[in-house]
Formats: structure tokens, C-alpha cells, sequence
């Protein structure tokens, strides 16, 4: 029996295991709010939480986020085990998988997410590997569409 789908699952597993190892990392190793610049002004690493959204959004009502991440973590595995995807659609969905569950464990087991990733130049809000991993799936799947064959009809 071999695995369908087997780069979404690939995916999933590697962006999962980054992001979780990385937000523990910076549990055991940083206090709430300390930062570590790595290139002053430019890059910090900056350990702060959030319990909403994206951006902070729907921080003081985003219990119901949690609920929202494992809805989309079960129906992106429903996706994996039972359709057919090109290889950019597998990689784009295993991504997002990846930062979906990685935030919602973080929302389930402690009722907000881990952010550290500081990008000061452009005075971006703090994020973690979730949040790439969920925008590089978004990119593949921009991909996948373009790199979708023309239909039959030559629309």
C-alpha cells in the first residue's frame, strides 16, 4: 500500500516539526517579552503570544479560533487521503496543514499562540513558522492554479 498524496504529508510533518520545536525553543530560552536582536534593528527574536488571529484580530474573542484550526487541520487531512493532487497542490495544502496544526495546538493547550519571528525594518507584527508555512502553502497553491492546463472548451 503506498501513501497518497505522499509530498502533502512530507509537508505537513517537516513544517509541524519546525514550528513546534522552534516555539518551544524559545519558551525554555526567552522570557514573555524578552528579545535577542540578530541584526539590531533589523531582525529580533521576540517571544510574545497571541490569543487572536492573525495581526492580533479577534484577540479578545478567539476561543473560537481553536475550533476553527482543527475544522480546517481535519478537513486538509480528509483532502490528503482522498483526492488526487499535482505536486504543487500537495506541497501548498501540506504547508497550510502544518500551520494550521501547529497554531492550534498552540491555541488548544495553552490558549494562544507563540510568536517570535521580529521583523523590525518594516515594523511587521511578530510571527512564528506557522504563519510562513501557511503563506508559502498559499504560494504553491497560487502556483498550482497558474500551472493548471487549459480547459477543453480553450477557456
Amino acid at each position: 500500500m503506498s501513501l497518497r498524496n505522499r509530498l502533502f504529508w512530507i509537508a505537513a510533518v517537516i513544517g509541524l516539526v519546525a514550528d513546534q520545536v522552534t516555539k518551544l525553543m524559545i519558551v525554555r530560552n526567552f522570557e514573555l517579552n524578552q528579545t535577542l536582536p540578530i541584526w539590531e534593528g533589523i531582525f529580533h527574536l521576540t517571544y510574545v503570544t497571541n490569543k487572536g488571529a492573525a495581526f492580533s484580530l479577534f484577540s479578545e474573542q478567539g476561543g473560537w479560533l481553536r475550533w476553527l484550526s482543527l475544522a480546517v487541520s481535519l478537513g486538509l487531512m480528509a483532502l490528503g487521503l482522498f483526492s488526487r493532487l499535482s505536486r504543487w497542490e500537495q506541497v501548498g495544502y501540506g504547508c497550510i496543514l502544518a500551520g494550521a496544526l501547529g497554531n492550534g495546538i498552540d491555541r488548544f493547550f495553552f490558549g494562544q499562540v507563540v510568536d517570535f519571528l521580529d521583523f523590525r525594518v518594516i515594523r511587521f507584527p511578530v510571527f512564528n513558522l506557522a504563519d510562513i508555512s501557511i503563506n508559502v502553502g498559499i504560494v504553491c497553491l497560487l502556483v498550482a492554479a497558474l500551472k493548471q492546463p487549459a480547459s477543453a472548451n480553450g477557456r
